[in-house]
């Protein structure tokens, strides 16, 4: 493990630029090595790709101490494991992911799901373990002249009384309706994933991708479950469920490199016409991936009629508590997934026969 500081004075403050807060740096060749670093220097980070932590240092927003490169740690491997499913080390970049052969047939909604999101640039700097750990992109949040709970907890929330048209509409609270931004973390949330974790004094554990992001409550500052100077190694897929199919749609205000106005993630197995298995997540509605529980259970069993998906979507976003702004995401959520049930029901084995057209 080696350790760096920049042996260069300070340059003399100039107003007209962003100036990054002097930080130490440590490389860190084991997961061991790392945790001990986090555990020595009080006010670290762990960075990666750094795609999303060098902005916020830029804007102040992050002002660690110190950084811990992880990047030289043996994580940037994807293995198929005996029960058919697969592990995803958290080194692996955004597009080795996507373009992965065993994700792009048996995992499709995760493979649209990663090229849905940034640029090719990005995606290929980006990693497995960054993008779970992305933060908001909610612009009071990066901005720190305005109040916001989840930089600074207990100054407010600037967004409630300020331009919200892109913020949460499900499991918001009175201190953060900010949205969580990642594309990858709501397939994963609705293919069952699990997220592997380390810490030194703890060892290894595995936490449900649908559960490790949190909602804001009171404590919107805290945006997963991880304990201090835990790090992420592994995303680890199920096997499919037999005949399953699989996709992610996004609805979002440009083509390319945009946030997610709203999406969904969508897995269906069909058994004699009928609803054997489906799981629905949406993105960019909440403050975490939002698994539609209520939507599967009214699916399960059922044949997927029209009527029967149009029920169960209705019934989910039935607990939406939109604001002035941002009451067209519901309606914008409740389209994506008819259309992308419909589109599996067409496409699963065990589909019921079309009907004739008049």
């Amino acid at each position: 493990m080696r350790r760096r500081r920049d042996p260069r004075p300070d340059p003399a403050p100039d107003p007209g630029r962003d100036r990054v807060k002097p930080f130490a740096y440590v490389r860190a060749t084991s997961l061991q090595e790392a945790a001990a670093a986090y555990a020595s220097h009080p006010g670290s980070r762990y960075i990666g790709g750094g795609t999303n932590l060098v902005d916020l240092m830029k804007h102040d927003v992050e002002t660690p101490d110190t950084l811990i490169d992880l990047t030289r740690l043996p994580l940037h491997d994807i293995r198929e494991l005996p029960t058919g499913g697969l592990r995803v080390e958290a080194g692996v970049s955004n597009t080795d992911l996507a373009v992965h052969p065993l994700v792009r047939t048996r995992y499709p909604a995760l493979s649209q799901a990663l090229l849905a999101g940034a640029s090719g640039q990005l995606r290929n700097v980006a990693t497995t373990g960054g993008n779970l750990l992305q933060r908001t992109r909610c612009p009071y949040f990066q901005d720190v002249s305005k109040p916001c709970n989840k930089r600074e907890p207990g100054t407010g929330c600037a967004a409630r009384d300020g331009v919200h048209r892109d913020h949460a509409v499900l499991g918001h609270s009175e201190h953060c309706i900010a949205t969580h931004p990642s594309d990858m973390a709501v397939a994963l949330a609705a293919l069952d994933a699990e997220i592997e974790l380390y810490d030194g004094e703890h060892g290894t554990r595995r936490v449900a991708a649908a559960g490790f992001h949190r909602l804001p409550g009171e404590h919107p500052e805290r945006d997963t479950v991880l304990r201090p100077g835990e790090i992420v190694t592994a995303v680890l897929l199920p096997p499919p469920a037999p005949g399953a199919v699989s996709l992610y749609r996004k609805a979002r205000d440009r083509a390319s490199y945009a946030f997610a106005l709203a999406s969904v993630a969508a897995v269906l197995a069909l058994h004699d016409g009928r609803v054997r298995h489906v799981a629905l997540a949406f993105g960019g509605l909440a403050h975490r991936p939002w698994r539609a529980t209520t939507a599967e259970e009214r699916l399960t069993g059922a044949v997927p009629t029209d009527e029967a998906v149009r029920e169960a979507v209705d019934a989910e976003l039935a607990a939406a508590r939109p604001l002035p702004d941002n009451a067209f995401k519901v309606a914008l959520a409740r389209n994506l997934a008819r259309d992308a049930v419909a589109t599996l029901v067409r496409s699963a084995p065990g589909a019921p026969p079309a009907r004739p057209q008049p």
